[in-house]
């Protein structure tokens, strides 16, 4: 007796969990149908519209798209989730150039024709009587570069060994390194020599550069790029003995000045939050994530972003819609869900990295982040005969064992997508650090990146509405969505039982 009665035991033990999900899934099923293709297609026709001029993080279009995206919160009944409002705003800073001039011996040089700036400069403007020419290398060993030579609070000249159009080739030719190296030996302000002069009026640099940290441990050295007559002005006869890669480092006496001038812009981004009390588990919390922002305008092209991330926001804001319908209907979640919508990923993950860093509720009382990034089309690297019928799924194998079998119930009893696992291992896209759960997850939250892969249109101006798969890009979204209900119904929050090792 004994003996059948632990049989039995172990019996009910085993199908125990599968009961306890069918259960907690029941009556999910109903609600998941209103994310369909229809109503994911009339809304991103409106989040990657032209009139929102690409969403880039803290310009008129990026509010413009949070204006739309707070007033079908509203709508829907879903609250907001920072304390009344549905913002949770960050600052970024913007560069606007004034003036940038360089003088050698008296000649004042042009710019466009003679010089170029990038906007990361301060303002400054310093007087030289001698330049440090610094012959080629790559810079990997800088100690050897300048083991002969002093530096230290002087005008560095460096060619950069190739280049053309003004771009420069190769690693060797880095000039990030470069400037990384003449600063870490004391160099007062770097002149990087290249082609491509004289170059398109552009005022001295290109695009306004828009940043979060305008605070440093350090200043690095001003940075001016320079023409090769500019370098012949300095050096004479022996600059033609440097193309030739012939003269060692050496110092040459002119009168240089180099001057820079800006004003910095202080503005603001805004997360998007709106939030889903629970019921008896409310202190708990799921975050269902995806970033708004684009890419803007380049060269008076709107890039529209319907893939990156239009389809990954209607996916939030359809299951937004779904919770509040479950909720109406007596079905509500027992674990609060914040629907983040973040701004400034494609600059660096800014929003999430802030609210990670700032969060609102507790990230020891969060369960998941369930991320969504670009699922509206069918990736170059999925080659499968049924590629209308796949979602990449990423992270479901670090942090908590719970992710991976959770999602692939859910995917199982609804959906039945093909779950790919391909970018889970050694992805040299390095996908995994590249989208916002990655923010979530340094903080021990574990997190599932939902993604369908690039395209020949990411980041172009083409990734357009209607390239959308609408009917595949509203299934994505039911599997999120149902896997988001299983765990915000289970009865307990998702283990931490895996090392956070995410290098």
């Amino acid at each position: 007796m004994r003996q059948i009665s632990l049989v039995l035991i172990l019996a009910c033990a085993a199908v125990m969990p599968a009961l306890a999900q069918k259960n907690t899934l029941k009556g999910a099923d109903k609600f998941g149908k209103t994310i369909t293709a229809e109503d994911f297609k009339k809304h991103l026709y409106i989040i990657a519209g032209p009139e929102m001029e690409g969403r880039e993080t803290a310009t008129e279009g990026e509010r413009k798209a949070a204006a739309y995206i707070t007033d079908f919160f509203k709508s829907i009944g879903l609250p907001p989730g920072n304390n009344g409002s549905y913002f949770q705003p960050f600052p970024v800073y913007s560069d606007q150039f004034k003036s940038a001039a360089i003088e050698v011996n008296g000649v004042a040089l042009e710019i466009d024709k003679d010089f170029a700036v990038p906007s990361s400069n301060y303002n400054a403007t310093q007087y030289f009587s001698e330049v440090v020419y610094l012959n080629e290398g790559n810079f990997t060993d800088s100690d050897n570069d300048f083991k002969d030579i002093d530096v230290k609070g002087k005008l560095v000249l460096i060619r950069l060994v190739k280049s053309e159009n003004g771009r420069v080739v190769g690693t060797r030719g880095n000039p990030n390194m470069k400037v990384a190296a003449a600063m870490q030996h004391g160099a007062a302000a770097v002149l990087l020599v290249q082609t491509g002069f004289p170059r398109p009026p552009a005022g001295g640099q290109g695009r306004p550069r828009i940043y979060i940290n305008t605070f440093g441990k350090s200043v690095g050295p001003n940075t001016f790029t320079i023409s090769e007559s500019v370098a012949d002005r300095i050096m004479g006869a022996d600059w033609k003995l440097a193309l030739e890669g012939k003269i060692a480092p050496k110092v040459y006496s002119a009168n240089v000045m180099v001057e820079y001038q800006k004003t910095v812009n202080r503005m603001y981004a805004n997360n998007i939050l709106g939030y889903l009390e629970g019921t008896d588990k409310k202190d708990e919390l799921l975050v269902i994530s995806a970033h708004y922002d684009h890419i803007g305008m380049t060269e008076n092209e709107i890039n529209q972003g319907a893939d990156d991330n239009g389809s990954g926001t209607v996916a939030v804001m359809k299951m937004a819609e779904a919770f509040m319908q479950a909720k109406k209907a007596g079905k509500g979640p027992r674990r609060s869900i914040l629907f983040l919508l973040v701004s400034g990923e494609e600059k660096g993950l800014w929003g999430s990295a802030y609210y990670a860093n700032h969060p609102v509720y507790p990230l020891e009382k969060t369960t998941v982040n369930l991320n969504i990034d670009m699922i509206g089309r069918i990736g170059n690297d999925y080659k499968a005969a049924d590629s209308n019928n796949y979602i990449y799924v990423i992270g479901d194998d670090k942090l908590s064992s719970d992710l991976r079998p959770i999602n692939e119930a859910a995917n199982k009893r609804f959906v039945k997508l093909n779950l790919d696992y391909r970018y889970n291992g050694n992805d040299p896209n390095r996908f995994y650090y590249r989208s916002d759960h990655y923010n979530f997850a340094q903080k021990g939250v574990p997190a599932i990146f939902y993604f369908s892969g690039v395209h020949a249109d990411y980041h172009r101006p083409s990734d357009t509405p209607d390239k959308i798969n609408y009917p595949l890009a509203a299934k994505r979204a039911q599997l999120v969505f149902y896997t988001a209900w299983e765990m915000a119904n289970r009865n307990e929050m998702l283990k931490r039982d895996r090392p956070l090792d995410l290098k």
